[in-house]
């Protein structure tokens, strides 16, 4: 089964660590990574799609996706 999730955050190196840490625990990047302006708080957001294969494992949607 492959696994997705989308990761979010300010542009920050907090966001980079977040994605970073994704990839050590074995997720891919899925796409290019999203850039956009959010004009409540002045900042920009980042986004990034990553996916896994979770062998042997059937889709359970009230289990986290972090614990496939």
């Amino acid at each position: 089964m492959l696994i997705y999730r989308f990761l979010t955050g300010e542009d920050d190196s907090l966001f980079c660590h977040k994605v970073t840490k994704a990839l050590s625990e074995g997720w891919q990047l899925h796409g290019s990574p999203t850039y956009a302006f959010d004009a409540v708080t002045k900042k920009m957001r980042c986004g990034q799609a990553v996916t896994r294969v979770a062998k042997d494992q059937p889709y359970d949607p009230d289990k986290k996706l972090i614990d496939f």
